[in-house]
């Protein structure tokens, strides 16, 4: 059974900095494609951020500078590293998992707000 699980996520004062954490079992992790996709309240769900199963990151352009993707095979973890967070980067962010099949995992929230 494939599980993604999510955790890191919280409230954030605005500037502040998060890094949410995807822990994958049921899947050969490293053949993978991994991301990390949000949905705010009312707006579809957006690509934030994808790197390769050889560790080629992508970002959304307006994210590039502020957020960071990275893996770590040997864990089986792909993170998520936030930082300079701002009012609208308040969302569930979803961890996802590509290869011939595509995996979800179930959102962790993020709020940032002070």
């Amino acid at each position: 059974q494939v599980q993604l699980v999510e955790s890191g996520g919280g409230l954030v004062q605005p500037g502040g900095s998060l890094t949410l954490s995807c822990a994958a079992s049921g899947i050969s992790f490293s053949i993978y494609d991994m991301g990390w996709y949000r949905q705010a309240p009312g707006k579809q769900r957006e690509l934030v951020a994808t790197i390769t199963h050889d560790g080629r990151p992508n970002y959304a352009d307006s994210l590039k500078g502020r957020f960071t993707i990275s893996r770590d095979n040997a864990k089986n973890t792909v993170y998520l590293h936030m930082s300079s967070l701002k009012p609208e980067d308040t969302a569930v962010y979803y961890c996802n998992a590509k290869w011939r099949l595509a995996f979800w995992g179930q959102g962790t929230q993020v709020t940032v707000s002070s």
